[in-house]
């Protein structure tokens, strides 16, 4: 059986570059609920997210070795796969089609059962801010600031302009600050 801590980030990777198994079961053990936890932030969903996880586990294990320790720390490495397996998902036709078809029900149980998922109050009064901006800007804020697109990405999905991207985004910053009163 597993233990916590058995061996450190370089005897875990090496494992795992030799295709032990049992190293994969402790990797798992050790950061799927970090993991999770960042997946949720992009996707509310917790069946969706929850296969978005197994995905990028098994992009881990098909693609360790081309993880370099000169180049950063293993946790960080899966993360950023994490982040863009679950950017990858919401950008997916089907992941669309669901959230369009998915019911307010649905959206309210979400927003009850997943606080740490980006749905607390906080959250939510943004989201009703954001309706004192033109649709395309509220379209915008939402690809960055709830689903992590960078300005970059937003700009190649809607096939917009870097510099209106960020033009816009500025603009709608500006607008809710003078709503909010904040300087």
């Amino acid at each position: 059986m597993f233990t916590a801590a058995t061996y450190n980030e370089t005897d875990l990777v090496t494992r795992l570059n030799n295709g032990d198994q049992q190293a994969m079961s402790e990797l798992y053990d050790r950061f799927s609920g970090a993991i999770l936890g960042v997946i949720m932030k992009i996707i509310t969903d917790q069946a969706t997210a929850e296969d978005v996880l197994q995905e990028t586990m098994l992009k881990i294990w098909n693609n360790i070795g081309s993880f370099d320790t000169s180049k950063g720390r293993l946790f960080t490495w899966m993360i950023n796969i994490a982040r863009n397996q679950s950017i990858d998902k919401t950008r997916s036709k089907n992941f669309k089609n669901s959230s369009q078809n998915s019911s307010l029900e649905d959206s309210v149980y979400v927003s009850e059962t997943v606080p740490s998922a980006g749905a607390s109050i906080d959250t939510m009064d943004v989201q009703n801010w954001l309706l004192h901006l033109p649709e395309e800007n509220r379209q915008l804020m939402r690809l960055a600031y709830f689903m992590g697109y960078t300005q970059e990405e937003i700009s190649k999905e809607l096939n917009m302009p870097l510099g209106t991207v960020k033009t816009k985004i500025r603009n709608s910053l500006i607008v809710l600050r003078k709503k909010l009163n904040v300087t």
